[in-house]
């Protein structure tokens, strides 16, 4: 299982990503209107926020994404479902494989964060996880957060996947 660092993607930091201007209207969530994702801001309508890509097919990714959404009082996060084109149009070094392992945020200068370590940036960012942000920051924990979010992701399509899954979720089940 891999991690993704906060490292710089070379060519494609926001502000340069195809599709990431306001006036850019390729950007917007290209999933079917009646998705639960489709009602989140995407970069086209946050083009300041901090990218989420996270598994749109997933149901219990899309409660939790859903709920960073509500909690984010300030707008500084917009939402992409790794499932949506334009992740690899904007972010062709991002796998779909390394996608499916775990969320990635990534921050206005292009930093990539994924999985406990895009969690953790995100109780310091939403003010719903605010409590949260001692616990996550705890010197030496991050392994021991890394672990339990592997754990949760590993089995995340037991607690129910969306019906146009187009069998991408049947290796979660292996």
């Amino acid at each position: 299982m891999t991690s993704t660092n906060s490292t710089t993607p070379q060519g494609n930091s926001p502000g340069n990503s195809p599709g990431n201007s306001p006036g850019n209207s390729t950007a917007s969530n290209s999933t079917a209107s009646n998705s639960p994702q489709s009602k989140l801001p995407t970069p086209a309508e946050r083009p300041a926020a901090l990218v989420l890509i996270y598994d749109g097919h997933c149901r219990f990714c899309t409660a939790q994404v859903n709920r960073i959404h509500r909690w984010d009082l300030r707008g500084k996060v917009a939402f992409l479902s790794l499932h949506d084109p334009i992740v690899q149009q904007q972010y062709p070094d991002l796998t779909h494989d390394q996608l499916m392992e775990e969320m990635v945020l990534i921050d206005q200068e292009g930093k990539r964060y994924g999985g406990a370590r895009a969690f953790r940036y995100l109780t310091r960012i939403v003010p719903g996880f605010y409590p949260l942000a001692p616990i996550m920051h705890i010197p030496f924990s991050l392994p021991i957060w890394s672990w339990f979010y592997r754990q949760v992701a590993k089995h995340r399509y037991r607690f129910g996947k969306v019906e146009d899954c187009e069998g991408s979720c049947e290796v979660h089940f292996k």
